[in-house]
């Protein structure tokens, strides 16, 4: 949404948000079908896709955007994903785009715990790449745009920042991609990317929209923070913090929780020696 009102300098799109900026590498779509609703556009393109950087080329004319969040709020925002999501819709589409016959090669997938400590304590116990997103999946994805965050075309972003300041993030993104705009104009564009806002017209920014959806305001949730407090006591918080150190390193361990704003910690500028 925000590369959109940066693109288009306002919040009126030649089309629905999904059908601009595709799921790349989403398969409920045909590939042919995908590379044809990009190579239609006129106007310049912001591709989404959920490929960490390591499994993209890696081309100077390509701005790499990266946006990050507390892993903690990431398991939580999934879990409410996964229960709007329209399984039997999703599963659909993809037999129609890709064929389905693979499932079963697949490892099976196990049945979410009722209990959400439980759930918390998978969420950092699993490694598997093949499933839902766990802790050691998400950090590591992270890391690799941390690894490349010295490169003029990589940015990092953070949800907390968003929430925090959004005209400011909005206008250094923009900076990013090679656009001026005023702190007045950040301001009137970023009122625009609220989630009030968003969840007002939902049906035209909601992503991967293929109707998809159980309900498409409900996307666009609450956007909380620490709501995983609740299921966590002083053990699984120590563990889960152990795992973390495990994973990465400090700094990058601590804007992956609290951003650049309340870290400190700017990932565009690399300490000598780095």
């Amino acid at each position: 949404m925000l590369c959109a009102l940066i693109v288009f300098d306002g919040a009126e799109f030649p089309a629905p948000l999904n059908q601009i900026s595709v799921w790349l590498d989403q398969t409920t779509r045909p590939m042919d079908e995908v590379r044809a609703l990009y190579a239609a556009q006129q106007h310049r393109r912001f591709i989404k896709t959920h490929t960490p950087l390591d499994g993209l080329p890696t081309n100077d004319d390509v701005t790499y955007v990266v946006v990050g969040r507390d892993p903690r709020d990431v398991m939580v925002s999934m879990e409410h994903h996964h229960a709007n999501m329209d399984m039997e819709r999703v599963l659909a589409l993809r037999d129609a785009a890709v064929d389905n016959g693979d499932l079963g090669t697949l490892p099976a997938r196990a049945v979410p715990s009722e209990d959400p400590a439980a759930r918390f304590r998978a969420f950092v116990e699993t490694t598997e790449v093949s499933g839902p997103p766990n802790l050691t999946t998400v950090l590591r994805h992270l890391d690799t745009a941390w690894q490349r965050r010295n490169r003029p075309n990589v940015v990092m972003c953070h949800y907390a920042d968003f929430s925090t300041d959004l005209p400011g993030e909005l206008r250094r993104l923009a900076q990013a991609l090679g656009y001026e705009m005023s702190n007045a104009r950040a301001s009137e564009l970023a009122a625009q990317a609220t989630l009030e806002e968003m969840r007002d017209r939902s049906h035209e920014v909601a992503p991967n929209a293929q109707e998809i959806w159980r309900d498409h305001r409900a996307f666009f949730r609450a956007g909380a923070f620490g709501e995983w407090r609740e299921r966590v006591t002083r053990v699984e918080l120590a563990a889960y913090d152990q795992a973390v150190a495990a994973l990465v390193e400090p700094e990058l361990a601590l804007w992956a929780h609290l951003g650049r704003l309340a870290s400190g910690i700017d990932p565009a500028v690399v300490p000598r020696g780095t």
